[in-house]
């Protein structure tokens, strides 16, 4: 079966979530991978994005997902904070651009809507249905991986930017959909490879 893989990013300057998911046809997905890219408060700004851009590449190319979905940056108190997560989200949209890959940026009340029904849910109630949702023992750790899951599963399932699905559940335009399909298929294999170790 034809599956749609989504990588979702919730971008921070500490650290940026980062969250894999696969369609699985309705609204059924399956985890692929949680997890977080640290950058060291201490060091300057430049090593800091640097350390991010590294782990968005390793995390582009490890997973060859069909589209990246990024938390769009919205108006906060804190100046510093709002840059750093801005330059981060700049990094994923630019890493994705290079490889060809749609994105789509989603606000915090689309995530929480798409996850829980509620534009107004909280961080408890996103992992609570996160568990449901993909059949899990328990939510993704840290948050900041749990809300890259659920940025993840809105592209999926309320995805409306540049990202099209054909009959076969692939992506794009003709060219991007067998750029899509030699991806999957490389990226399957390898995973065959690593399972016969």
């Amino acid at each position: 079966m034809t599956t749609m893989r989504v990588l979702g990013v919730d971008p921070g300057l500490t650290r940026c979530g980062i969250g894999v998911v696969d369609a699985l046809g309705g609204r059924r997905a399956r985890l692929v991978h949680a997890g977080v890219i640290r950058s060291e408060s201490e060091a300057p700004l430049d090593q800091r994005l640097l350390t991010i851009a590294r782990g968005l590449r390793a995390a582009l190319e490890e997973f060859a997902p069909d589209a990246v979905a990024v938390e769009r940056v919205f108006s906060q108190n804190n100046i510093s904070t709002v840059m750093g997560t801005a330059q981060v989200s700049g990094i994923a949209l630019l890493e994705a651009a290079e490889r060809g890959i749609p994105t789509a940026l989603h606000t915090p009340s689309e995530v929480k809507a798409a996850v829980t029904g509620s534009g107004r849910a909280d961080k408890k109630q996103i992992q609570s249905m996160l568990i449901r949702l993909l059949n899990l023992d328990t939510a993704p750790q840290p948050a900041d991986a749990s809300d890259a899951v659920a940025i993840a599963l809105t592209q999926l399932w309320r995805g409306p930017g540049p990202v099209a699905l054909d009959s076969t559940g692939a992506a794009r335009t003709s060219a991007q959909a067998v750029w899509a399909r030699a991806e999957r298929e490389a990226r399957r294999a390898r995973e065959r490879s690593t399972s016969r170790h």
